[in-house]
């Protein structure tokens, strides 16, 4: 008796785990951007309402594991829904569900579903174009040849591409004519190298079995590149390497760089030749000013640091920043633009040798009849107000200004021997640079549960205005 119900006991606690792997196995992951790049999120389960996670309305690419999956426009799996098979969907553009999927959920196996439901079928091969170098601005995907770019607005346009499956050939001119390149599986960041920036006007499939001159292949995908920029904003005349320079003087680009791009590796930039001088490492990520590091137009050598070479947080740049000077944030036509809460904004005023902050400290505790720790305090709550009123918002920032009017009040607080308790209050602190650096404004705000950073020349009020994917808007 008792193996039969040790038996039975196996038989179900099996069934049970391959009911577990089973349901284990199917998911969906949804991507921030097309071609599966950007932040991502994943369930096994049901969503009724991607807000709850901070991805409503951002999904631009998936992937689906084993089951099938509804996808809808609004929250509880209503408005305009679509199921999508197992494969990888590297656009949801076609589909009409780009940064619009609200809900989700799994179909049933045994469910029947009319085909008109379906979403079309994933592709195997296909290839995406960027705008811009480094994968960024508008894209465009195809699975299909395409003999001239400028049907689909995207002629002469293209700066870096993704290529999934086949090969792909790329040429200058409309069917297929001209200068062309092939492309092998994988992520080009630029196309600069293989002189095809802003010139692609075909592009097609390469069949499996086709043979292919060695000459006529492009560089191969690279996993870690910086390009270099004139001016701040990623603006004028730019250099793009994927190995390290001692000497940018032999490229022409010597102390002439404002801003710069990096992706994938960490890469050092430093102010002589041969990485000498003062250096700095940059995370992958956008700089749109070296201005805040002391080394707009002072960049002589640059070379990557080794994925498992150990960095003192010192040695860091400050995070990257989307800079406002340079760049066009005029709303586009027709770009739909949201209020994104301001989170922190901090002053930055700089003279010859001084770099002066404000930031949260302790206080020191005024005392009755003495008016230096009053002006102190006072100066304190000068800046809280001028930031109150200037800005709306609750962080850290101040103005020099405001802070020495508090301090005319905050002397007569002293004489007045009014006191209180010590408390964390807003203080200024000022450190030694090397060269006048300009004023501007450290401004982080939050969109969608992502936290951006940006400069700008003037106080920002408690929202900034930022279009769909988060970037400033004027």
């Amino acid at each position: 008796m008792k193996a039969v119900l040790r038996n039975a006991l196996t038989a179900a606690l099996t069934t049970a785990g391959l009911a577990i792997a089973t349901q284990a196995a199917s998911q969906v992951t949804f991507y921030e951007q097309d071609a599966f790049q950007g932040r991502s999120f994943t369930t096994q389960q049901r969503v009724r309402n991607f807000e709850r996670f901070g991805f409503n309305d951002r999904a631009s690419s998936a992937v689906v594991q084993s089951s099938r999956w509804e996808v809808c426009d609004d929250t509880r799996f209503e408005g305009n829904c679509i199921v999508l098979r197992p494969g990888r969907y590297p656009s949801l553009a076609s589909m009409g569900l780009n940064d619009r999927i609200s809900s989700v959920r799994a179909i049933s196996t045994g469910a029947r579903v009319a085909e008109d439901r379906y979403a079309p079928l994933p592709v195997a091969s296909q290839v995406t174009f960027f705008e811009h170098q480094g994968f960024h601005g508008r894209s465009f995907s195809t699975a299909k040849p395409v003999g001239n770019l400028k049907r689909f607005g995207f002629n002469d346009r293209a700066s870096s591409a993704e290529v999934v499956g086949d090969r792909w050939e790329v040429c200058e001119d409309a069917r297929f004519s001209g200068r062309c390149v092939v492309l092998r599986p994988g992520r080009y960041a630029s196309f600069a190298a293989m002189g095809l920036s802003d010139r692609v006007s075909s592009v097609r499939a390469v069949s499996g079995n086709a043979r292919i001159d060695d000459g006529r292949y492009a560089p191969a995908a690279v996993a870690g590149q910086v390009s270099f920029y004139e001016h701040e904003g990623f603006q004028g005349r730019s250099f793009t390497t994927l190995t390290q320079i001692d000497n940018f003087q032999s490229v022409g680009f010597n102390d002439r760089a404002s801003s710069v791009d990096v992706i994938g590796e960490r890469w050092e930039i430093c102010e002589s030749a041969s990485f000498g001088g003062r250096c700095v490492v940059l995370r992958p990520g956008r700089y749109g000013s070296l201005a805040a590091m002391g080394l707009n137009d002072r960049v002589s050598s640059v070379r990557a640091v080794s994925s498992n070479a150990r960095i003192d947080d010192h040695r860091y740049a400050p995070a990257p920043v989307v800079a406002r000077d340079g760049r066009d944030y005029r709303q586009r036509n027709n770009e739909r633009t949201y209020e994104a809460n301001v989170t922190s904004a901090r002053a930055v005023v700089a003279t010859p040798g001084q770099r002066c902050w404000v930031e949260p400290g302790q206080a020191v505790q005024p005392q009755s009849g003495i008016s230096v720790p009053g002006a102190v305090v006072g100066a304190v709550l000068g800046g809280i107000l001028g930031h109150q009123v200037g800005s709306g918002s609750t962080q850290n920032v101040a103005t020099i200004g405001g802070a020495a009017l508090g301090g005319f009040a905050g002397a007569n607080i002293g004489k007045l021997g009014i006191g209180q308790p010590a408390q964390p209050q807003n203080v200024q602190r000022c450190e030694n640079i090397p060269s006048q650096i300009p004023t501007y404004w450290e401004v982080t705000y939050n969109f969608r549960g992502v936290e951006h950073r940006m400069q700008m020349t003037t106080q920002p009020g408690s929202t900034v205005t930022v279009n769909e994917q988060g970037e400033p808007r004027g």
